[in-house]
């Protein structure tokens, strides 16, 4: 199983936010902390922001914030929504699906069975476990190049 690097992207602007939890941050201080495309990080923003979690404020003096605590912001859930096609094999789609032995095929239970265990495994993790009392992924987020001198990280 390979996440997508639209996943990585949405995950890494939640980890940003998550420890900036006093400021608005815009989509260009973000993306030059990553160094990664601003337009590509509008349209994460945009969709994180359609499933609940990131509140963006338009306008003059702008930018993004976390909608709800960190703590409730489930990674299984992040990468349900981020990711288009969590088909391991052609099987799990019934529309696209031309394998001629998918009758008598156990694979596809297999393999539903480890999907299943590995957002398990996933949904026991929350933004919060990600970011709580990381001194070093505070500081390096305050070193990169784009970071904003501001507010001081939790």
């Amino acid at each position: 199983m390979r996440l997508t690097r639209y996943t990585d992207y949405a995950l890494r602007l939640l980890m940003f936010l998550g420890t900036h939890p006093d400021e608005l941050c815009t989509i260009q201080q973000i993306a030059g902390v990553y160094g990664i495309s601003k337009n590509h990080l509008m349209k994460i923003a945009y969709q994180l922001g359609q499933a609940g979690y990131v509140e963006t404020l338009r306008g003059r003096g702008g930018g993004l914030r976390l909608a709800k605590p960190p703590s409730h912001i489930r990674v299984g859930d992040v990468i349900r929504v981020t990711e288009e096609d969590l088909d391991l094999v052609e099987c799990f789609n019934k529309d696209r699906n031309s394998c001629v032995i998918t009758k008598a095929c156990r694979l596809q239970g297999v393999l539903s069975e480890a999907l299943d265990a590995y957002l398990a495994v996933l949904d026991g993790y929350s933004l919060e476990d990600l970011i709580s009392d990381d001194t070093a992924l505070m500081k390096i987020f305050a070193g990169l190049p784009g970071a904003q001198a501001s507010a001081p990280l939790r």
